[in-house]
Formats: structure tokens, sequence, C-alpha cells
């Protein structure tokens, strides 16, 4: 399901149980760990003013009653010189989501979405020997290079981390609903 601005913020709580799932499993999503469900939520509805002006998409994939399992966001540039590009954000699933497919459906959710705008240039970045890396180059998505000491994971360790580019509808596998609501 694609949130609008208002959709976001009213998901904030679910979306910060998601972001709290991810950094306490060790995720380097940019939060330390533990991190505070109030302080993940208010991150959550600070994001909905870029959506609401189009420089942020955003997806949840949940299962009823309204559980978020995993999202995903496109953050598309503002300027005329990088209109051509945007950046793959916060892909996360639930550690009990995980296996599932979920996170290749998200992936393709918004490499078909960026395609449909006329991107023609995704990126990335990951940490370095994540499972996320797996995905990624199953999906298609060609590594371009590491830097060292990028990010700190969620205990404060500073972490190398792969940069990562695509060009739309190469190697987009189909999306298929599984067992979450879009």
């Amino acid at each position: 399901m694609r949130l609008n601005a208002d959709q976001l913020a009213e998901r904030a709580g679910e979306l910060a149980d998601l972001l709290a799932d991810a950094v306490d499993g060790g995720a380097s999503v940019g939060f330390l760990a533990p991190l505070d469900r109030t302080q993940a939520a208010a991150w959550w509805r600070e994001r909905s003013a870029a959506v609401a002006d189009g420089r942020l998409v955003v997806w949840v994939a949940y299962e009823e009653p309204g559980r978020v399992l995993g999202t995903v966001g496109l953050a598309l540039p503002d300027r005329p010189n990088s209109r051509h590009r945007a950046e793959l954000v916060k892909l996360m699933v639930h550690r009990t989501a995980r296996g599932r497919g979920l996170g290749r459906r998200l992936l393709t959710a918004a490499e078909e979405e960026a395609a449909a705008r006329g991107v023609t240039l995704l990126h990335l970045d990951t940490e370095t020997d994540s499972p996320a890396e797996h995905l990624y180059r199953s999906a298609g998505w060609t590594p371009v290079g590491t830097i060292p000491d990028y990010a700190a994971d969620p205990g404060g360790v500073l972490r190398p981390t792969t940069l990562y580019y695509k060009r739309p509808g190469a190697g987009t596998a189909p999306a298929s609903p599984g067992d979450c609501q879009w």
C-alpha cells in the first residue's frame, strides 16, 4: 500500500514498531539501540512533509489487523540536474515476516514506481555483508564500491557500506501480493 502524508502520520506508531524491530535485530538503518518508540514514531511523522511535497514515496506491507510487516521508500531529488535518479531508502521487513519474499515485493514496487516516473537510475547503500546485500544482488542491483567506517550499526560500531545502482526495469521480478496487503 502506497501511503499519502496523512496515512503515513496515522501509521507512525506501527512504523515505529517496525523500525524498532529492525534496529533491535541489528539493521543499520540510521539509529542506535535501544531505539525509543516515541522517537521512532516522531521520525516517521516528520517524513510526512516529504511525502506531501512529492520528495518521498513510501509503501507499507501489512497483515490484518493492520500490523506493518515491511516498508520501503523512494527518495526523489528536487534539483533539475538529478531528476533522472532516485534513492531507495529504508527497506525493512519485520523479523517475523522474513523469508516470505516480502522484501523483494517491496523492492519491486519501488522499482516499478521509479520506472513509471521516468527515473532511469536508482541507487542505495547498505551495510557490507548484511543480509540485504543478497536481496539486492539477486534483484539485479550492481555493487559500485565499499566505503569503510561509513555508518555505525545499532551497537555504535562503525561498519563499511556498499553502494549499489540499478536501471529500473532491468531484472525486476514481478510483484505478487502474497499474504500481505498493499
